[in-house]
């Protein structure tokens, strides 16, 4: 009896597994929706493209762009966690994702159980920029000037709580600096908004500041590593100047949860192939974007180290949305 009753188990839990290793297997079978939670132009759009256009390539199926920038990615956050828990609406996001945990007093989702992390996809490195109006040449200029003149400098951000805002946020805590900060709807505005002098400084994504640094609309000071980028050998880490910073994060990857666990495997294999692939890896470099995997145990692990040292970050920029 007892066996009977184990082979009866046995035969309903592959009931169930059947049907989601037959649709994992043909997964995707019809166009994918990307949710980008930040609009055009930012590292985030940057990297989806680049990574998911040649998912296109090698799967014969459309991956759809959807920008749904605002608050920091919650809009389309809150959409990609309401949406099919059936691989078919992927969402893009970057360590902001485990800001707004700490940021906001209540999100229309859970932060950590609303989504399955399948995988990072690059990592983030930051660039301190200044317009050129600006006086300042250096990274210690930079400080100096901002020293002698307190509540006076302006820096653009991604929005309250993003890598742009929590990364100057930091600097300017470990400096002693005191700065006004001006958010907008992603990095791609706020760069645009630095270009036209709206702003004097900006600690954003290189991958978000490229085109403008290439044409020289914006001066590049520090980068965000703790030792300097092969692209720009020439650009000091902001370490050299303000000992002890480093500050980097990541675009990752997320499905809605309870996706069919073969499901998030598939995608996260189209993924590792995509990043393999030497002319994504060359593209993502050329703007200083370091191609990123994990398996998806390893990024939910991630997701939850950086939930907590985003934790202090957010509490030293002060930063609060109600």
């Amino acid at each position: 009896m007892k066996f009977v009753n184990s082979a009866r188990a046995v035969l309903a839990a592959a009931s169930f597994l059947l049907p989601a290793l037959a649709l994992a297997q043909a997964y995707p079978a019809k166009p994918v929706r990307v949710i980008v939670v930040f609009p055009p132009g930012g590292s985030n759009d940057v990297v989806a493209r680049i990574v998911f256009e040649r998912i296109s390539r090698n799967t014969g199926q459309q991956f759809v762009m959807d920008n749904r920038g605002g608050a920091s990615g919650v809009i389309g956050s809150e959409v990609a966690a309401k949406s099919p828990a059936d691989g078919y609406t992927v969402m893009v996001q970057s360590t902001t994702h485990v800001a707004n945990a700490h940021l906001y007093k209540k999100l229309p989702y859970d932060v950590l159980n609303d989504f399955i992390p399948v995988t990072p996809m690059a990592r983030q490195v930051g660039m301190l920029v200044v317009h050129p109006a600006l006086p300042v040449k250096t990274g210690q200029d930079f400080i100096a000037l901002a020293r002698k003149r307190p509540g006076e400098i302006t820096y653009g951000s991604a929005g309250n709580g993003s890598y742009v805002h929590l990364s100057m946020a930091l600097m300017a805590s470990m400096a002693n600096l005191k700065m006004i900060h001006v958010p907008y709807k992603g990095g791609g505005p706020a760069g645009i908004a630095m270009v036209a002098g709206e702003t004097q400084a900006m600690l954003a994504t290189i991958g978000s500041l490229f085109t403008h640094i290439k044409s020289g609309r914006v001066r590049p000071i520090g980068v965000s590593t703790d030792t300097r980028v092969a692209q720009f050998p020439e650009v000091p880490a902001i370490g050299e100047f303000v000992p002890g910073y480093e500050f980097t994060a990541w675009v990752g990857t997320f499905l809605p949860a309870r996706t069919p666990a073969p499901i998030v495997e598939n995608l996260n294999g189209l993924i590792a192939k995509s990043l393999a692939d030497s002319e994504v890896a060359a593209k993502l470099s050329a703007q200083t974007l370091d191609a990123m995997h994990m398996s998806s145990a390893q990024f939910i692990a991630r997701v939850k180290s950086d939930y907590d040292k985003y934790e202090k970050v957010v509490k030293i920029s002060g930063a609060r949305i109600d």
